[in-house]
């Protein structure tokens, strides 16, 4: 009665010969068969049960336990596989639809469920019912219309699914959320602008060179140039600025005998976002070599016209003997120039070097001279020229940045003119050249004019005036260009 009792056993006595009898072999395997295949033992009747016959009833049962065992193990591989495949994704796949289990096997679950089957989802909340095409539903005081604060406030918190994937709204049917369509409109224009803006972040990195860094299409291009030999290796980055990065590398083999390509180069990536260069248009659109071109192409060609600007700049400097970078090549945006400087290190800028008193002097007149060139032979106005865009190497200064470059009949021509002789005569004055002129007379030593003003407003005036007077000239002789001269009356010049 004890329940902690050893329990009475008896056990039933068996001679070795029962035990090594084939009656009682097939009795234990007639048990097994019937606690593993109820069914199938069932339906076999007569001979097969009794055990009579067995060598000559058995060929069903042997031909279905064989065809079990091989689902068993097949089934056993899917399994496998859909673990391996799922693992801890919270998404899963399904190989139910192709177990070859058979109805008679005591493997497979009545209470299992295919979800890849049902149409129901029941872990999945019931969106809300929508209100009939006559605006209402029920009855007397039971009657819901489509403005029921309840309805709509799940009406909206259904409608969330529709923003974008990268917007997490959570389970809000499943909670039984139910939003304000004031709350429901504040969250899908911030949803909205969430989406626009991870657009602009991506048009931003894909298709644009941000600062000492460049876009997937402006690497290819660098990656052909080291290719095709032309450049043995890019090192890296030597100068930022607000339009162009400027990179060095060392020079390789030409394609052409004729041209041989600098030991050490200068690459210069010009930026292909535009947010630079809403201010700078007017330097391009007004100059007659681009004008037709510029109203004829999007925003972002306008870019490689600028690298185009300067390398057709550059090209004019060095005909006429003026120190300026040599320009090797031009591919879209990518301009790649002679490197002025030694062993990767940039020449310095005149604001940045050191010089004693008669090598500034020297400076000086080499920076007067190189302007009354550039204007009288190159006829070109820097209109960017300052102590920032010229350096000091070998004992004289070198021009860069040309790329704002214009000629004396742009319709700013002689204000930038004006602006780099201002520039130019402030610094000389105070690094302490007693020679320096003023800007003023900077002004008329470079241009040739004699304008006699007495203050810099009257000056002005006056290069206005002369401005208005060459434009109407050039309209009333269509592309002709006119160059001005100190007797007043300008000739024509055909490009």
């Amino acid at each position: 009665q004890c329940p902690w009792g050893t329990p009475n056993t008896t056990s039933i006595s068996c001679s070795l010969a029962d035990v090594m009898s084939e009656q009682l072999a097939k009795e234990l395997q007639l048990e097994e068969e019937n606690a593993a295949f109820p069914e199938v033992v069932a339906v076999a009747e007569g001979p097969f049960i009794t055990g009579e016959n067995v060598d000559t009833s058995s060929d069903l049962m042997l031909a279905q336990m064989l065809q079990m065992e091989f689902d068993r193990e097949y089934d056993a591989q899917l399994r496998r596989e859909e673990k391996k495949i799922n693992g801890d994704s919270k998404v899963s796949i399904s190989f139910e639809n192709y177990r070859k289990l058979h109805p008679y096997d005591s493997d497979s679950s009545e209470d299992e469920v295919d979800w890849q089957d049902t149409r129901h989802d029941p872990y999945r909340a019931d969106k809300p019912t929508t209100t009939p095409r006559k605006g209402f539903i029920g009855k007397g005081k039971d009657i819901t219309t489509k403005h029921d604060e309840v309805v709509c406030g799940r009406k909206n918190t259904a409608r969330m699914e529709n923003f974008a994937p990268e917007f997490q709204v959570g389970d809000g049917i499943g909670m039984d959320l139910k939003l304000s369509n004031q709350v429901f409109n504040a969250l899908k224009q911030h949803a909205y602008s969430e989406e626009r803006r991870s657009a602009r972040l991506h048009e931003k990195k894909e298709h644009s060179t941000a600062e000492k860094a460049v876009d997937p299409k402006t690497r290819l291009l660098l990656y052909k140039m080291v290719n095709s030999g032309m450049l043995e290796t890019i090192t890296g980055c030597i100068s930022t600025g607000k339009e162009s990065v400027v990179f060095h590398a060392y020079g390789g083999k030409s394609a052409t005998e004729d041209k041989a390509i600098p030991p050490e180069c200068a690459i210069k990536v010009f930026k292909t976002t535009l947010n630079e260069f809403k201010n700078r248009d007017k330097y391009i659109k007004d100059d007659y070599r681009f004008k037709d071109r510029f109203s004829k192409l999007n925003p972002r060609k306008i870019i490689r016209m600028w690298a185009e600007k300067e390398m057709h700049n550059l090209t004019r400097m060095q005909n006429a003997g003026i120190p300026c970078p040599q320009v090797v090549i031009l591919k879209k945006h990518v301009l790649v120039m002679s490197f002025i400087g030694q062993d990767q290190v940039p020449a310095p800028k005149l604001k940045d070097v050191t010089l004693s008193s008669e090598d500034m002097k020297k400076a000086y007149y080499q920076v007067l001279n190189m302007m009354q060139q550039l204007y009288k032979e190159c006829n070109l106005v820097h209109a960017d020229l300052s102590e920032y865009n010229m350096l000091w190497h070998d004992g004289k200064v070198w021009l860069i940045d040309v790329s704002q470059s214009v000629e004396p009949t742009h319709p700013h021509g002689l204000e930038f003119l004006f602006r780099d002789c201002r520039n130019v005569s402030q610094f000389f004055q105070k690094v302490g050249v007693a020679e320096a002129l003023n800007e003023r007379q900077l002004f008329n030593a470079v241009s040739g004019f004699n304008i006699t003003a007495d203050n810099e407003v009257d000056f002005q005036a006056e290069i206005e005036a002369l401005e208005k007077m060459n434009e109407d000239h050039v309209q009333n002789h269509g592309k002709k260009l006119s160059m001005f001269s100190s007797d007043g009356d300008p000739p024509i010049y055909d490009e």
